[in-house]
């Protein structure tokens, strides 16, 4: 049971984020503008985050961690969340899902630029497959038919994978550094702290009254549920389970929001998509695979 327990954690929270992408498009723009949203969801995360202080004492935190914990806020907790709850306000929940998969080789590229890893054959190609599928998706914001998808929002996706995969690269040492509740606390109270000035006053101008039915049910979920759980269930499940087989996991969110979204008659299905995502898959899975090949 012990080891099946972070690979249900890993399901868990990848099942979480999928839905993510359906919900966030049923409020987002019809009952709710993306800032408020991300207000809301912001400092619901930041007082959730403050219970652990119930059992357990606060962990020290250096002073010269302190801006970094400032840093990775602002990069994570503001400019990622404003980017996709933005993006996802202009673009399918499709194709939303699909290109936030290329994360892992955005953190490929980082790596390299900054020094941290190299590149191989293997790699390249991977990386080559990948963001060409992801180019694709995103160029397909343009297309007539992708009535629901439009390019400024599949490049605000883009862009919020991108703030993920600098906060993965840069912030590694930091996060290994300190307990998890200690990192979900200091990054989304000061995440918090600074959306609170610029949206208060359009949070509390939104008229949460005319939220019923399944409107209702998407945003409390996407308030409450998506940010902090499935993050304290992912980073107990990277104590106990290799990061590759981590990425893989990962596959599971376009499917599943593939899926709902068609069930819930918020997006159809094109074959382009299709056949861009598998390209995006292959490239991720070649550059996965390289790390078991070369270590």
């Amino acid at each position: 049971m012990n080891r099946l327990r972070p690979h249900l954690a890993l399901i868990l929270c990848n099942i979480i984020w999928a839905m993510d992408y359906p919900f966030y498009t049923i409020v987002l723009g019809r009952y709710v503008e993306p800032l408020p949203m991300v207000t809301a969801a912001l400092v619901v995360t930041a007082l959730l985050s403050l219970v652990p202080l119930i059992w357990e004492p606060a962990e020290r935190v250096e002073p010269r961690d302190k801006r970094l914990f400032f840093g990775a806020a602002l990069l994570v907790g503001v400019v990622r969340k404003l980017m996709m709850m933005y993006g996802l306000s202009q673009t399918s929940p499709i194709d939303g899902s699909i290109i936030n998969t290329v994360g892992p080789l955005l953190v490929l590229l980082i790596s390299v630029a900054l020094g941290f890893d190299r590149f191989t054959k293997r790699k390249i190609a991977g990386l080559l497959l990948g963001m060409g599928g992801a180019v694709a998706v995103v160029l397909t914001g343009a297309a007539a038919k992708h009535e629901n998808s439009h390019m400024v929002g599949n490049l605000l996706i883009l862009g919020a994978a991108c703030t993920t995969a600098c906060y993965m690269v840069w912030f590694k040492r930091l996060v290994t550094r300190y307990k998890t509740t200690t990192v979900m606390r200091w990054i989304y109270c000061i995440a918090a702290l600074v959306v609170l000035p610029f949206g208060t006053e359009s949070l509390i101008h939104t008229d949460f009254t005319a939220l019923h039915g399944r409107a209702l049910f998407a945003a409390l979920f996407v308030i409450f549920v998506p940010t902090y759980l499935p993050n304290l269930m992912l980073n107990y499940a990277l104590r106990n389970v290799a990061p590759t087989v981590t990425s893989i996991y990962g596959y599971l969110q376009p499917l599943l929001a593939i899926a709902i979204s068609v069930a819930m008659g918020l997006d159809r299905l094109h074959w382009d998509t299709v056949a861009f995502a598998a390209v995006i898959f292959c490239g991720v899975w070649l550059v996965v695979s390289s790390y078991k090949v070369n270590g």
